[in-house]
């Protein structure tokens, strides 16, 4: 497979007969990357599209290699950037043992049970314990097997840098044989740290630990950057390649529409909600415009998962919370720096080290962020519409809607 499959085995070329005639066909067919190959090969499901209910909904199939039931997740716009799946542990079961040299972190939607972790050569394992709502990570290259501790099967969403490596080296036992040892690993890799710090480029929070043991109900510090009332902390696991943040808000409230690259998938962890996207060519304002028929709806409940901007990153979204629950959430964007790099682009070619307006300041001001008083009026009557089917309160200040 050294030539992805662009080359077909024994064809010979034949140029054109003359200057009018043109070598080639009209249509292309997109070829299937390093990834896309290994992925058809594991026999198991693949989803493709902007979003679902609950992962649990999806088609699962018997997954070989890792011994469970489980299903890839590729979202449209994200495909060559991050890779994820859903796998589910059997009953009093376990997964097959497996390492790679990309990074890889897991959320567990549903169960209980413990993950063993040791490099080639270790006299013991480590372990730790797990159960709905922990986010964890296994050191790079580092063995690692996921046990089910109760009677009922585990689920947990994997997410990974798979892509990167895998199509720069197809080898696959590159990959998955490499002997080489990272240096991360440590006795105290698994203690979880409730330290909160601050980001070096956007002086938000951020937290340091390998393992939170329970984001669902885990400390979120006020930030007010996309709504008032909004809470946030970005999660640095492991080498801190794999960009997360985990954000919530009071309910009844919604998050101003904004446009970034594609990447970012947003995983409902509690409440209900969904997310409304459609492409910038619509305006600021879809219905208005004429082009309310562009904008499109992915409604979730926990376990759900929408891709924020697909196309490659030429559409708005915004994300609404129905329920009288507080909602929160966990975004995943594959590898932080390539995810950063291409939110400094948005707008202007900006170049390593230099500042550029973030996405949450409003148009207005140089950002990416629709305000509340320029926004399409039918954003607040569907959502109030929502929140009555609900029973719940519409709780959005009026002081946001003032010019």
């Amino acid at each position: 497979m050294a030539m992805g499959g662009a080359v077909e085995p024994g064809s010979v070329f034949k140029p054109p007969t003359g200057d009018m005639e043109r070598a080639g066909t009209k249509t292309w067919k997109r070829l299937l990357s390093p990834y896309d190959w290994w992925m058809e090969e594991e026999g198991v499901p693949i989803f493709r599209g902007i979003g679902f209910r609950d992962a649990r909904e999806l088609p699962w199939g018997d997954w070989k290699r890792l011994g469970g039931r489980g299903t890839y997740i590729q979202f449209d716009g994200a495909e060559e950037l991050h890779g994820m799946y859903v796998i589910e542990v059997p009953p009093r079961g376990a997964l097959n043992p497996e390492r790679h040299i990309y990074e890889e972190d897991y959320y567990v939607l549903e169960g209980r049970g413990s993950t063993e972790v040791w490099y080639e050569g270790d006299t013991r394992n480590q372990s730790f314990e797990w159960a709905e709502g922990t986010l964890f990570t296994v050191p790079t290259n580092s063995y690692h097997r996921l046990i089910n501790a109760s009677s009922s099967p585990a689920v947990l969403i994997g997410m990974t840098t798979a892509p990167n490596p895998m199509n720069e080296f197809p080898d696959r036992n590159f990959i998955f044989e490499n002997p080489y040892k990272f240096t991360e690993f440590g006795e105290d890799y698994y203690k979880p740290n409730d330290q909160l710090e601050v980001t070096t480029y956007s002086q938000r929070a951020a937290r340091r630990s390998n393992i939170i043991p329970d984001l669902l109900n885990c400390e979120l510090p006020l930030d007010n950057q996309r709504l008032p009332g909004f809470r946030r902390i970005e999660p640095y696991l492991g080498a801190g390649l794999i960009s997360h943040i985990v954000w919530g808000y009071p309910s009844g409230r919604y998050s101003r529409a904004h446009g970034h690259s594609s990447g970012a998938i947003i995983i409902l962890l509690r409440g209900r909600g969904y997310t409304m996207n459609w492409p910038v060519s619509a305006g600021t304002t879809p219905w208005e415009n004429g082009f309310g028929d562009q904008v499109n709806r992915t409604d979730y409940s926990p376990g759900g998962m929408v891709t924020a901007a697909p196309g490659g990153g030429a559409w708005f979204h915004q994300h609404f919370a129905c329920s009288k629950v507080e909602p929160r959430f966990l975004v995943f964007s594959g590898t932080r720096w390539r995810q950063m790099g291409a939110a400094a682009n948005r707008i202007n070619n900006v170049r390593p080290g230099e500042e550029y307006v973030a996405t949450n300041v409003d148009m207005e001001e140089g950002g990416g962020s629709i305000s509340y008083p320029t926004e399409d009026p039918m954003i607040r009557k569907i959502y109030q519409e929502e929140l009555a089917k609900e029973g719940a309160e519409f709780t959005m200040p009026e002081a946001v809607y003032r010019r």
